[in-house]
């Protein structure tokens, strides 16, 4: 195998606690927060900011002065020379993002470059597209978030009705799927164990939510906020959301707002930079795929098939295996189409549990599966995940344990 050219610190991640939208986070500009969660987290773990000489932004849903996109964040964070793209990928952005910060440090272009993704999904912007056709040139009107959530305009429906096509095409039933969600809800119950362990690896915690002024501090949270308990028995009085469907408000996550951030660099490089400089972590390879109009929980599957065949690996070879999970069905058509237990997927949660800000979402998928792996003592690892347009993104890496 040639050596790698990308790499990415031990440490040179974080993702802030995810929030249920309209919650503590609901009136906070996403990007502005953004910085400042990756200005101060930057120096805690001493990562200097002239070190970065590249920058991705991922985010999903306008705010106000979003059109200046990662060099107003860069700017803020205090990297004011510092500039590069601002991407969007609905639910997938956060792999799109880490895709390409590797492929400009690979490319050579770049020698350290920050993966920053955020979004509020919270108060989402209403649109108002002019006619000057119409009575008043008045025009046509959107609300960027729910109408979206309700319609996709190309497949003609509802984001949960893709999940109940691929239910039905699986002939999954109810009950199984708050199988999962039970055993879901379990896994991220042990990334809360022992004060929050595993989390406080890449989360900073307590995390400080400043004023609207961002002047002081409003509130301080422990960790994710808006997560209801659930049992078998809470799950077995839903509905579905459909008549004659499978799938209940149970079987699917929720709204949220948050950001995550990461590094990419060069092996050299990220090994200066690492908390922990024995342990490696290489981004092998990528995937992307679009599925069947309207069965958009299908479609990681090829997404992650294209990325395993480029990693020159098998599902067999892989040890950790991570999903950004907006539906539980996600996880059994993935399951089911590799041959494979669902059970052994998402350890310590998934998106299905703590919900989905969409940009992030998947980049602190990422983060999660990178921290299982160092806990394993290294290995292969795959993430994968559905987005917006029955559409898909994979990466595989590596994480080796040098003293082992």
């Amino acid at each position: 195998m040639a050596e790698p050219v990308v790499a990415i610190p031990y440490g040179g991640y974080w993702s802030s606690p995810f929030v249920k939208w309209q919650g503590a986070l609901a009136g906070h500009h996403a990007l502005r927060l953004a910085a400042r969660t990756a200005r101060d987290v930057l120096a805690a773990r001493g990562i200097p900011l002239e070190a970065i000489d590249h920058g991705v932004l991922g985010t999903t849903v306008p705010q106000r002065g979003a059109f200046y996109g990662l060099p107003w964040v860069m700017g803020m964070i205090g990297a004011e020379r510092v500039a590069g793209p601002t991407l969007a990928q609905a639910c997938a952005t956060g792999v799109r993002i880490l895709a390409s910060a590797s492929d400009e440090i690979a490319a050579g272009r770049a020698t350290c470059a920050l993966a920053i993704a955020a979004d509020r999904v919270s108060n989402g912007p209403h649109l108002l597209y002019p006619d000057p056709r119409a009575p008043g040139g008045a025009g046509a009107h959107e609300h960027w978030v729910l109408d979206n959530f309700e319609r996709d305009p190309f497949a003609g429906c509802a984001m949960v009705d893709t999940a109940e096509n691929v239910a039905r095409r699986l002939g999954a039933t109810r009950e199984e799927q708050h199988e999962v969600v039970l055993l879901r809800a379990e896994q991220y119950a042990q990334a809360l164990a022992d004060d929050r362990a595993f989390q406080r690896r890449f989360m900073p915690l307590p995390f400080a939510v400043p004023d609207r002024r961002f002047e002081g501090v409003a509130e301080t949270l422990d960790g994710d906020s808006g997560i209801y308990p659930t049992s078998a028995e809470k799950l077995a009085r839903l509905a579905p959301v459909r008549e004659g469907g499978t799938v209940t408000l149970g079987a699917q996550t929720h709204p949220a707002d948050g950001n995550a951030g990461m590094i990419v660099t060069t092996p050299e490089r990220a090994r200066d930079l690492s908390r922990r400089p024995e342990i490696a972590i290489t981004p092998l390879a990528f995937g992307q795929s679009r599925e069947e109009r309207g069965f958009m929980p299908a479609a990681p599957i090829a997404a992650a098939r294209q990325a395993l065949e480029r990693a020159g690996l098998r599902i067999e070879q892989v040890d950790a295996i991570k999903s950004h999970n907006p539906f539980a069905i996600n996880d059994l058509a993935f399951a089911r189409a590799f041959g494979i237990d669902w059970r052994r997927m998402n350890a310590f949660g998934s998106s299905l549990i703590y919900g989905h800000p969409q940009a992030p979402t998947a980049l602190r998928g990422v983060i999660e599966l990178i921290e299982e792996l160092v806990e394993r003592g290294g290995g292969m690892g795959l993430f994968q995940g559905c987005a917006a347009g029955d559409s898909a993104m994979a990466v595989v890496l590596r994480v080796e344990d040098r003293r082992a």
